[in-house]
C-alpha cells in the first residue's frame, strides 16, 4: 500500500489555498479559523455585547464570557488576549454600519444626504449602544487601539463632509472664512452626540423625528449654505 503524501499545512494568516485571511478569521496564533472555529468566535462575541448590554461593562470578565457560551476560559484565549480585545473586534464591526452611507456621502449631495447620515448614527447607536460607549470611552481615556478604531469609523465621514463644503464654498454659496475641516468635524461631532444621547434628548419633549430632522437640517445648512 502507497502511504499517502503529508497534508500540508497553511501558514499563518493564510486559508488552505494560500490566499490571505482576514484578521477575524484567524486565531491569536494566526492560524485559519474552521467553520467551528468561526461559530465559537462569533458565540464569545455574542456572549459579550449581551453582557454589556446588560451593564455589565466596567467588571466583565473572562470567565463570565466564557460560562454564557458554555466553554471554558482557555477556550476564550484562543480567539482573543482579554475582554478588551473582543470588544475591540465588536467595535470594528459596529463601525461597519457607517461604511454605506461613506460611500453615498462621497457621491453629488442630495437633499436626503444629511437625514441618511443622521439616521445611519442613530441605527449603530441603537444597536450597538454598550460597545461605542466603551469605545469613546477607552479612546478619550487615551488606548490607542480603540482610538485607532474610532477614527477609522469617523474620518472617513468627517473627510467626505469637507469635500462636500469645498465644493459649495468653491461654488460661492459658503463663506470663505469656513474651514471646510473644521465644519465637518464639528458636524460629525454633534451628529454622533445627538446620536449617543438621542433618548434624553426625547426626554425633553421631542419626538424622534423631529430631532432627526432637525439635526439633518443643520447639517445640510452647513454644507449648502444657509437657504
Amino acid at each position: 500500500m502507497t502511504p499517502s503524501a503529508p497534508r500540508r499545512c497553511a501558514p499563518p494568516g493564510r486559508s488552505d489555498d494560500g490566499s490571505p485571511v482576514s484578521p477575524e478569521s484567524l486565531a491569536l496564533d494566526g492560524r485559519a479559523l474552521g467553520r467551528r472555529g468561526l461559530r465559537t468566535r462569533a458565540r464569545l462575541l455574542e456572549a459579550t455585547a449581551a453582557l454589556l448590554d446588560s451593564g455589565r461593562a466596567r467588571d466583565l470578565r473572562v470567565v463570565d464570557i466564557a460560562r454564557a457560551v458554555g466553554t471554558s476560559p482557555a477556550t476564550f484565549y484562543q480567539y482573543f488576549r482579554d475582554v478588551e480585545a473582543a470588544v475591540l473586534a465588536l467595535a470594528e464591526a459596529a463601525a461597519e454600519d457607517l461604511a454605506p452611507v461613506t460611500r453615498r456621502l462621497g457621491e453629488a449631495w442630495t437633499p436626503g444626504s444629511a437625514r441618511q447620515l443622521v439616521e445611519a448614527f442613530v441605527a449603530s447607536w441603537e444597536q450597538h449602544r454598550a460597545v461605542l460607549r466603551l469605545r469613546n470611552l477607552a479612546a478619550q481615556e487615551g488606548d490607542p487601539r480603540f482610538r485607532a478604531v474610532r477614527n477609522a469609523s469617523l474620518l472617513p465621514i468627517t473627510e467626505a463632509l469637507a469635500a462636500r463644503i469645498a465644493e459649495s464654498q468653491a461654488a460661492g454659496r459658503v463663506g470663505s472664512d469656513v474651514s471646510p475641516i473644521a465644519a465637518a468635524s464639528a458636524m460629525v461631532a454633534m451628529t454622533e452626540r445627538v446620536a449617543a444621547f438621542h433618548r434624553e434628548i426625547e426626554e425633553l419633549g421631542v419626538g424622534r423625528d423631529a430631532l432627526i430632522a432637525t439635526t439633518a437640517r443643520i447639517i445640510d445648512q452647513t454644507v449648502t449654505g444657509p437657504s
